[in-house]
């Protein structure tokens, strides 16, 4: 039986290895600050990205982007500000969900500008 943390890991993986397939620049995986943590930072272009990567094995409990919460975007809003004063980067920011399905094959959907920070 597969734990969470496989499940996680598998989809973090995947994820990583599909954006760079799309051309995307990674330029962190896992990156934290104190109890803050992004699974992947990338570029697409001049534009830095926050993704949130969720893995399901299957849809039953609802679609893996549903579990990016309010608390979970104000978590990555928090650290996205961290890390931009960090690199001094000075261009817009956008935060997107790569959502992963691994029952059946492997579906995998990345979701542009899935929320905002005002």
């Amino acid at each position: 039986m597969t734990t969470q943390k496989e499940t996680g890991n598998f989809g973090e993986q995947q994820a990583q290895a599909y954006l760079q397939s799309c051309g995307y620049e990674i330029l962190a995986v896992n990156w934290q600050y104190k109890h803050l943590e992004a699974d992947i930072i990338m570029r697409d272009g001049a534009v830095l990205v926050f993704v949130e990567v969720k893995t399901r094995s299957s849809v039953s409990f609802g679609h893996p982007q549903e579990f990016v919460d309010e608390k979970k975007q104000e978590r990555l809003f928090r650290l996205a500000e961290v890390y931009v004063d960090e690199v001094e980067h000075q261009g817009d920011i956008r935060f997107d969900i790569v959502s992963i399905i691994s029952k059946n094959g492997l579906q995998i959907e990345h979701i542009k500008d899935a929320f905002w920070h005002y």
